[in-house]
């Protein structure tokens, strides 16, 4: 069997990792319990034991959770998606150079070398099987055909790996049309063309290849063209290598173990300048960071740093010192799981940049540039979560709708603050948001409890915050959200209050107990 190429098709070996997001979410390998993950309030991955009971990527979040209440949900970081899969391209380079990156998850190899090598294409997708499944990576599948778009179809078509199945498909040269014609249009990935070609009696990548290109492309242009081309085997991407990595991490070992946050401060500081000179010999800047802590116990205990700008030296130390804190801080109090000491550091660049985008300008550093000074500064003394920045989030309670990132991290914000959130409170918003909130006592004139009944009336007007006068409110809102989970259910009458000394609050009343949620001024 050929591995070049045959007609002009390039013979390509795609390796395709199902539910990879869930991996890199989860960070332990398949299978996983019923899991979702959520952006924008859609599911847009799911594992396999969440599909058997009716959950889809697409649905929304109420209606995956109506299927399976026990659904566990995740937001959907996508840029640890590509930070998971890193290591997983070393890997496969190491093995076989040329590597490209499709997308987390997926990844491609021009045939002809790894096939040569191997003694043909089922040889190097065997050999490429046993070496992830080696590595922790038993569920990778791979497809080989002509083209990048059949390679990915043949991958997920190939079954998963078991004693009388291999995990790989080969399609035969010249044959790749004829493996596509049966699929569904779905899988060109463009519902609204794959709609009307249905409702035009087109229904599969084969009836869409027979139309002719010319009457295609002046009906639908050059996309649609394009799209006409992949139905009929004929993918003409070009496969372009991931370029290979320079070897910037460093590492340090201790012939006895360190446990001061200190004293491994100290002994890694020479490690940090040896990355940083590192990457000036290529002209680069790291503006994140892998700090991967191994104990005498040879646990290894890993963590991704982010940066507004790039890292220098005394950067690189602080995240050392305050990830070995976490550690210290996390650790059980028996004495046979008691910390035990570092034996060694390794400093790991993930991502860099040119250099020459952070060249301080021809009059000095601008103002942001000196304020990040400033701030991490503070951040140095009063420690990683020392100080944060806030992100505008989704929600009803304004606890919710705030998001407080360590500064230097990328914030991840959990739900869509521009999606519709019937029963939030409208602007303007309080100044101060109590969180978690704070008891109060909230009473009538003559200092008696408050009631309300299930129709919102009040068994008298509110009088007193504290000891103080009321003398203007409003309310009540009523508040009810997940009331299917007991756990996250929260039900109850929002009120705005005005005292005596003209202070306006926010307040909340649930299960006859009186709660501040902010406070305006």
């Amino acid at each position: 069997m050929s591995a070049t190429t045959t007609g002009g098709a390039l013979r390509v070996h795609v390796l395709w990792f199902p539910d990879w997001p869930l991996r890199a979410a989860l960070g332990a390998a398949p299978p996983h319990p019923p899991t979702a993950l959520v952006q924008a309030g859609t599911v847009s991955a799911c594992t396999e034991s969440a599909r058997a009971h009716g959950v889809r990527v697409g649905q929304r979040r109420r209606s995956a959770q109506s299927r399976l209440p026990s659904l566990r949900l995740l937001p959907h970081d996508t840029t640890a998606d590509e930070r998971a899969f890193l290591p997983v391209l070393r890997l496969i380079e190491a093995h076989a150079p040329g590597v490209h990156l499709l997308r987390p998850g997926l990844a491609a190899l021009r045939s002809r070398g790894v096939s040569r090598y191997h003694g043909g294409e089922e040889g190097a997708a065997a050999a490429l099987v046993r070496m992830l499944a080696e590595a922790g990576y038993a569920e990778a599948r791979i497809g080989v055909a002509d083209g990048m778009f059949t390679a990915e179809l043949a991958a997920r078509a190939a079954p998963p790996a078991a004693d009388d199945a291999e995990p790989w498909a080969v399609i035969p040269p010249g044959r790749a049309r004829e493996f596509l014609a049966p699929l569904p249009l779905a899988v060109l990935g463009e519902p609204e063309l794959a709609d009307l070609l249905r409702r035009l009696g087109v229904s599969t990548l084969g009836e869409f290849a027979a139309l002719d290109v010319g009457s295609v492309r002046e009906r639908f242009g050059e996309h649609g063209a394009r799209l006409h081309d992949l139905a009929s085997g004929a993918d003409s991407r070009p496969l372009t290598p991931r370029a290979p990595d320079p070897q910037l991490a460093r590492e340090v070992l201790f012939e006895t173990p360190l446990g001061q946050s200190d004293q491994i401060a100290f002994a890694v500081r020479q490690t940090a300048d040896a990355v940083l000179l590192a990457l000036a010999e290529v002209s680069a800047v790291c503006t994140e960071v892998r700090i991967d802590l191994t104990d005498d116990d040879g646990a290894v205990f890993s963590r991704t740093w982010l940066h507004p700008t790039c890292f220098d030296a005394g950067d690189l130390v602080d995240r050392v010192r305050w990830q070995l804190e976490t550690i210290v801080d996390d650790a059980p109090d028996d004495a046979a799981h008691a910390f035990r000491g570092i034996v060694g550091v390794r400093l790991a660049p993930v991502a860099v940049d040119d250099a020459a985008h952070h060249q301080p300008g021809l009059f000095g550093s601008g103002t942001d540039e000196r304020l990040h000074h400033a701030v991490s500064r503070v951040q140095t003394l009063l420690g990683h979560r020392g100080v944060s920045t806030a992100a505008m989030a989704g929600g009803r309670m304004l606890a919710d709708r705030q998001v407080l990132t360590p500064w230097g991290e990328r914030p991840l914000v959990p739900r869509d603050p521009s999606q519709p959130w019937p029963g939030s409170l409208p602007d303007p918003l309080p100044a101060e948001v109590f969180a978690p909130m704070r008891p109060v006592r909230v009473s009538g004139a003559d200092d008696s409890e408050i009631r309300i009944d299930e129709r919102g009336g009040l068994s008298a007007a509110p009088a007193l915050i504290e000891g103080t006068a009321v003398v203007g409110w409003a309310g009540p809102w009523p508040v009810h959200e997940h009331r299917w989970d007991a756990e996250r259910a929260v039900s109850g009458h929002r009120f705005q209050l005005l005292d005596a000394g003209h202070r306006a609050w926010l307040v909340f009343h649930s299960a006859g107990a009186w709660w501040a949620e902010g406070r305006y001024r």
